[in-house]
């Protein structure tokens, strides 16, 4: 299973219907679920948090928890319900994920993590990955993510994904924590260079091929989250320039696609604006555009949303596409 490029988990964002749809237009990208929490997956309604479509794969469970009884019992449930990777977060630095003790928060007791990735790792056969900061508040040396990054290969873990930024515990909100830490890919970079037998996929702010061709020489992947999000199509440049994919699917033709999964959806009780709101950056910088945005602002996120309004939002689908084609 290669993951030279995967998208981010994000809350609020790489929900199902959101890895649906990615996995419309590229089939070669490795996808990763929002963060659960532990307790949520074990005692909550699993199929609605866990479940998702054949389509998705290769696809990893990210999971957050600092309880290694719990953890492992999530690698067991995310193995058995057919997840290729079980990834734990120690990177997000939100007040209530520290409350909970789990998150960036960790990069402080590696001595904790390393038990609850060695629980991991004995029961289950996907492997057990960590996605982690460079650092924390004042804490960004490399001799501590390196031996920070080291206890945790001991206790099984030979994958990490490593956003090249700190985590500030207080002060920062999330957001701020995307944006205000600066980025030190050379720290990430000498990760790799030290730790030749580790796969190192480095993450954060990178949002050009140019910028991923660069990466790629230095570490064995690339993980970019907002940059796909923002704009989903961004992931046809990564196909035919990374992947050397010839025939890539237009935007038309991706959301025809998701029109068949959203009756589908529709029918099984799903609200449209849950699907469709994925969709709002598809003509991120193309011809009418705005106009795309506004009829899903003004119709898919009211509560009446139904089926018969998807369709009529695909008529502006082709529309766009037609005006793309003509003033190419």
């Amino acid at each position: 299973m290669k993951r030279t490029i995967s998208v981010a988990p994000m809350m609020d964002c790489t929900d199902r219907h959101d890895r649906y749809f990615l996995r419309l237009i590229s089939k070669n990208v490795m996808l990763y679920s929002e963060m659960v929490a532990t307790k949520s997956a074990i005692h909550g309604d699993r199929k609605k948090i866990l479940s998702f479509s054949p389509e998705e794969k290769p696809l990893a469970l990210q999971v957050g928890g600092s309880n290694k009884k719990e953890l492992s019992e999530v690698a067991k449930i995310a193995e058995d319900m057919g997840y290729d990777e079980i990834n734990i977060n120690l990177g997000c630095p939100s007040k209530k994920v520290q409350k909970n003790k789990f998150g960036a928060c960790l990069m402080k007791e590696p001595n904790l993590v390393a038990e609850c990735v060695n629980e991991m790792v004995n029961v289950c056969k996907i492997p057990v990955t960590a996605k982690t900061r460079i650092g924390f508040d004042d804490v960004e040396n490399f001799d501590y993510l390196n031996n920070f990054i080291l206890k945790i290969k001991n206790a099984g873990c030979k994958i990490f994904i490593i956003h090249a930024r700190k985590a500030m515990l207080s002060g920062l909100s999330p957001k701020e924590n995307l944006n205000i830490p600066k980025l030190n890919y050379e720290m990430v970079y000498k990760i790799k260079r030290e730790n030749p037998d580790l796969e190192i996929i480095i993450n954060g702010g990178i949002s050009k091929i140019e910028e991923i061709k660069k990466h790629l020489k230095l570490c064995n992947g690339v993980m970019i989250g907002r940059a796909v999000y923002q704009n989903p199509y961004f992931l046809v440049d990564i196909e035919r320039e990374i992947f050397k994919v010839k025939n890539s699917p237009s935007r038309e033709e991706i959301a025809e696609k998701l029109l068949i999964y959203l009756e589908k959806e529709v029918n099984l009780g799903t609200k449209v604006n849950h699907i469709m709101r994925h969709t709002v950056g598809l003509y991120h910088g193309q011809i009418g555009s705005r106009n795309w945005k506004r009829y899903l602002s003004d119709n898919m996120m009211a509560r009446d949303s139904d089926f018969q309004k998807a369709k009529h939002i695909m008529t502006i689908v082709q529309n766009n596409e037609k005006a793309n084609q003509t003033n190419q």
